[in-house]
């Protein structure tokens, strides 16, 4: 992304200002439209409502803005941190368990929140590194590789292996021509145009099912599921959300860059963790995936200069109006799975990178003993899956790395 607009003190602290105005609704809509291919990617991809993912996007966009001050012109929805660790809680304790987890994962940034106020931004940055967070990060860019594969070569009832790996491989190639070829907001949206080139190329294949339209109401109130309370599924769950916590801080520092505000002293990174926390228990207590800032977002912002926090709120409502839409759920479904495979490819390889670059941008020597054996520890037993169990408690995979690598960097000696 090229580097943000230079604007003045004045003019980005006016730009910033809160107002609702009718004419920001068509790019209120634009700014869906961007984040409106990850949105719904995350709940197609664990088996969660996209209908519900839309409406508690918008639900949890508006509560950020209340606790922010309404100050900060971010969109909140689905994300991909979550992607495995709720794949593997649907099939182990269910849906309705999963969601107490998540719950509990929301109210881990209540913590962090309370931390940061009592203590400042710079005690959690000890506790959680980059040496830390950066193979986190990986690890679960890693962890999802297995699934864009398979989805990228898997053969179905009416097409073969062989063709669903030419369909996901066109889906990357548009993907990848989209991110790098592209200018202005099209080069916003290589997920859009991945799916959208996939999809033409997967009819001739037989591949496009559309009785799902057809059996689908057009107007319809999302099917909302709530959460029951589940010990071995919120012991799981919560220290996933260690690393999208501290991406978290990121994208805020982006933000803040882009607009020329200090977003992290007002209204402060205590307020967005709250704010960030509460929307993703409040979509977990609906049936939705967990939520976080949109970096995506930050790029439009920068691109368009469209500075007023009020644009987001357009956004969110046209989410959850759009929640309300039965066919747009059902088109949705009709999506090949070769396509999305051909597009997570990139999305999958991308996570891994975002935390290769947090590693690089520390600074850190990784050839330190030290660093060496907190990035290896984190690294192996993440994507090796190695799993801890005392009774019905059960912590593995992302959740046992996070803990293991933040326990190692505070009792290893400094060198």
């Amino acid at each position: 992304m090229s580097s943000p607009p230079q604007i003045s003190d004045t003019e980005a602290h006016s730009s910033t200002t809160y107002h609702l105005r009718a004419k920001d609704i068509v790019v209120g809509a634009q700014m869906l439209f961007i984040a409106f291919g990850a949105l719904v990617l995350v709940p197609i991809l664990t088996g969660l409502n996209p209908n519900v993912a839309l409406f508690t996007a918008g639900l949890g966009t508006l509560l950020f803005q209340v606790i922010t001050g309404g100050q900060i012109p971010v969109l909140l929805a689905s994300s991909f941190a979550f992607i495995a660790p709720i794949t593997f809680g649907v099939q182990e304790f269910g849906l309705p368990a999963t969601l107490s987890g998540l719950v509990a994962a929301g109210l881990l940034y209540l913590a962090l929140s309370l931390l940061i106020f009592w203590r400042g931004p710079e005690m959690v940055m000890r506790i959680l590194p980059p040496l830390v967070t950066g193979p986190v990060i990986m690890v679960i860019g890693l962890s999802l590789s297995p699934i864009a594969v398979q989805m990228a070569s898997e053969a179905g009832d009416t097409y073969s292996s062989r063709a669903a790996k030419i369909v996901a491989a066109v889906a990357l190639l548009a993907t990848i021509l989209t991110a790098i070829l592209a200018r202005g907001m099209l080069r916003l949206l290589p997920i859009l145009m991945g799916i959208a080139v996939g999809y033409g190329a997967a009819f001739p294949f037989g591949m496009v099912d559309f009785s799902p339209l057809g059996a689908s109401p057009w107007f319809a109130v999302p099917s909302f599921t709530a959460p029951s309370f589940h010990w071995p599924a919120i012991a799981y769950l919560v220290p996933v959300a260690i690393a999208p916590a501290i991406e978290h801080i990121g994208d805020i520092l982006a933000i803040s860059s882009v607009t020329g505000r200090p977003f992290l002293q007002e209204p402060g990174l205590h307020r967005t963790l709250l704010g960030d926390g509460l929307a993703t228990s409040v979509a977990a207590c609906l049936g939705g995936p967990p939520n976080t800032t949109y970096s995506e977002i930050t790029g439009a912002v920068a691109l368009t200069r469209a500075f007023n926090p009020a644009i987001m709120t357009w956004a969110a409502v046209l989410a959850i109006l759009l929640s309300f839409l039965g066919k747009l759920g059902a088109a949705l479904e009709t999506i090949p799975s070769p396509v999305m495979g051909g597009v997570l490819v990139v999305l999958f390889g991308a996570i891994v990178v975002v935390g290769m670059n947090s590693l690089v941008k520390s600074g850190d020597d990784l050839v330190k003993p030290r660093n060496i054996i907190v990035v290896s520890v984190i690294l192996v037993l993440g994507v090796g899956g190695m799993s801890l169990e005392a009774g019905q408690f059960a912590l593995e995979g992302i959740g046992l790395s996070s803990l293991i690598g933040v326990i190692l960097n505070w009792v290893l000696p400094q060198q």
